[in-house]
């Protein structure tokens, strides 16, 4: 039951954050989604190339590690040889890109602090592009505002 809720907590916490910065919620769960995988990243490896997908309806989150099918394998942690892609994908071709299912993880300190300065630098900047066609067609115009805070 405390997974169930945490999955809802997710989207409550991503629709909270869309509505109190009036941006779309689809950016907050991407934010989401990069910042899972940074902090996937840290712990598997940087040149890994792991992906989070955050389900918009159930709230469930997924993570994979993406393979490049290769002749010859140089970096095993983003390339897998043709043999050993064709025995999970009898399919698989070279350049093709073989995806791979990782359990989740236990996130520490340290990665929860890093995955919120990417969710809120993410959030930022989606709040100032808003800003931003909000206000660029209206240059020359005169509006009325208060000066709430100065950077």
């Amino acid at each position: 039951m405390a997974v169930s809720a945490n999955k809802l907590e997710l989207l409550q916490i991503a629709d909270a954050v869309a509505r109190e910065k009036s941006i779309d919620r689809s950016i907050v769960i991407s934010a989401m989604e990069d910042a899972i995988a940074k902090a996937a990243r840290a712990r598997y490896g940087s040149e890994t190339d792991v992906h989070a997908e955050i389900d918009a309806k159930k709230g469930e989150l997924r993570l994979s590690r993406h393979m490049l099918v290769v002749e010859q394998v140089e970096n095993s942690s983003n390339q897998i040889s043709l043999e050993d892609a064709r025995r999970a994908n009898p399919g698989a071709q070279i350049g093709d890109t073989i995806a791979d299912t990782l359990p989740p993880l236990e996130y520490g300190r340290i990665a929860a602090q890093s995955a919120k300065q990417v969710i809120v630098q993410k959030v930022r900047e989606a709040e100032r592009d808003r800003q931003y066609q909000e206000f660029k067609d209206r240059i020359g115009d005169i509006v009325n505002g208060i000066v709430k805070r100065v950077e």
